[in-house]
Formats: structure tokens, C-alpha cells, sequence
């Protein structure tokens, strides 16, 4: 079972909303790790993808060495490192490929946070990171869809403008996180033409253990819900009919790993749940079975 979508730390970007519930700040690495190892084990998550801060320090330009340490407490937890367009410069990126090669063996993947970042995908600026992901072999993950932040923008989180970069870097494989929602049937449309594209099903639903209870116990889930259409869903997934390139991830702590996994498991069919919840992720991540 992975997680390819969770939040370790706070990733430092402008505006962003609080968690659901607030919650009792956690003071040392040691309470975080724990709290991460419960939540995993009560999903029976084994592998999960922590993303990085935006904006990290000079000798952490993706981002990702808190995720490392705290890594060193969680089995299974792997990095995904911040693609900063607003840090193009030739020393930044020279620090950025130092850092790839000396995190490899647990760096999964760059983040581009579209929208919560005045840059759309097609963005010049970040031309030097698509470089890096082609030449070291790492996928780049797109938010895509709604923002968690008062200050984003929607428009440059378009699924469509993932199918810009997919068509001039057919090496590169890309990821759709959060499925383009509530653009899925447009997500559906990229993933079905273009053969590098992938969507995660992360965050397609905020909330709490009490809001999220109701809903997955529920005999039948409704038709639609506050922020997400449950037969766009489907639809999009039908549509798209690539659960070959479908990832299961979770947002957390924007929702409790183990019933956002029940939520998820009612909507993906039964027969493609293997896929979804892990063998789609081992392929595209080089991860071993």
C-alpha cells in the first residue's frame, strides 16, 4: 500500500488555509514520527511520499532535508523535493542537482505547486527543473485543480496545461495530483492522450474523522458533495480508462489516512484496486515490489 501524496511539514507556501480540526502542534521530530507511524499503520500504508517546503535555504534548495530526518524515524517515508521557479540561477541549480545525487535513494520526485505559484507549467522558469527530472530519471508532480490557499490562482492549475509541457517533454513523466478536480473530465482527457501523464486521487475530499465517517459509512455515497462531484469521479475514471496511470494518495493531514483510503476504495472498482493502491506507484517511481 502507498501513499504517493502526503505532508509531512508545512510547506511554507503564501495564504495557505489551516487544517482541518487545527490540532495540538507537535514539538519534536519524535512526536511527529510517531504520529506519522500511527496514522500509516492505521491506513496499512507501508511506503509514503512526504512533499517538500517551498523556498528551503541554500544548502536545501528542494526542501526536503526535514522530510530526510524525519525519514530516518519513519520506515517507508520518501522525499519529494519543491521545483522552485522563482530560483532559476545557475548556483541554485547546481545546489539542486548536488542535492539529487546525494538524496537519490530516497527522493522520489520534484513538486510544482501550479497556482499557489504565479507560474503556470509551461513556464520557462521551469525549463531547468524538467531538465534535471529527464536527466535523473525523476517524475514531476503538478498540483492541479483547487488550492488550499486564499491567495492562488485556479487558472494556472488547469489540468490542461499539464498537456503543454506532456507534448514538448515526452520523456518527462508527469503526475496530475488531485485528479484536476474539479476539472476532471479535462484531467481524464490529458491522461488518455498523452502516454506520459499520470493523476493522483490526493485530496479530493477535506475533512475530519466525524465529517469523513458519515460519508464513507454511508450505504450509498451521494451523487455530490461540498468541493467534489462523486460521479465526476467516476466519470473522469471511465472516461480517461488508464487505471494503469491512476495513484492512490491521501493529502494528509487534510484528512486521516485510513478512512480517506476507505473513501477511495469505494469509488475506484474493486478490480483495479491493486493498481491504484500500489503497483501503479512501484512502476513509476522505480520502487521495489
Amino acid at each position: 500500500m502507498i501513499d504517493v501524496h502526503i505532508h509531512v511539514h508545512p510547506n511554507n507556501l503564501p495564504g495557505l488555509k489551516g487544517t482541518p480540526g487545527g490540532g495540538r502542534a507537535l514539538e519534536t521530530i519524535e512526536e511527529k514520527a510517531a504520529l506519522v507511524r500511527a496514522e500509516m499503520k492505521a491506513a496499512d500504508v507501508q511506503v509514503a511520499f512526504g512533499m517538500g517546503r517551498f523556498d528551503g535555504p541554500k544548502d536545501d534548495p528542494l526542501g526536503i532535508n526535514a522530510t530526510l530526518r524525519l525519514a530516518s524515524l519513519v520506515p517507508g517515508l520518501r522525499a519529494i523535493g519543491t521545483a522552485n521557479p522563482t530560483k532559476t540561477d545557475p548556483e541554485h541549480m547546481r545546489a539542486v542537482e548536488e542535492q539529487i545525487t546525494a538524496a537519490r535513494r530516497h527522493l522520489v520526485a520534484f513538486k510544482c505547486y501550479l497556482g499557489y505559484l504565479p507560474f503556470g507549467p509551461e513556464h520557462p522558469n521551469y525549463t531547468p527543473y524538467y531538465r534535471l527530472a529527464q536527466k535523473h530519471g525523476l517524475p514531476v508532480i503538478f498540483h492541479t485543480g483547487d488550492n488550499w490557499s486564499t491567495k492562488a490562482k485556479l487558472k494556472l492549475a488547469h489540468p490542461l496545461g499539464v498537456d503543454e509541457v506532456a507534448v514538448d517533454w515526452p520523456d518527462v513523466r508527469f503526475v496530475m495530483a488531485h485528479f484536476g478536480n474539479p476539472w476532471m473530465i479535462d484531467a481524464a482527457e490529458v491522461i488518455f492522450k498523452n502516454e506520459n501523464v499520470w493523476a493522483d486521487l490526493s485530496g479530493l475530499f477535506v475533512g475530519t474523522e466525524k465529517s469523513l465517517g458519515g460519508l464513507v459509512e454511508a450505504r450509498d455515497l451521494p451523487d455530490a458533495i461540498a468541493g467534489l462531484v462523486i460521479s465526476d469521479v467516476r466519470r473522469a475514471l471511465t472516461y480517461a480508462d488508464r487505471y494503469d496511470r491512476i495513484l492512490y494518495g491521501s493529502d494528509w493531514p487534510l484528512a486521516p489516512m485510513a478512512i480517506y483510503r476507505r473513501l477511495i476504495a469505494r469509488i475506484v472498482p474493486e478490480e483495479h484496486h491493486e493498481a491504484v493502491f500500489r503497483t501503479n506507484a512501484e512502476k513509476l517511481f522505480g520502487l521495489r515490489a
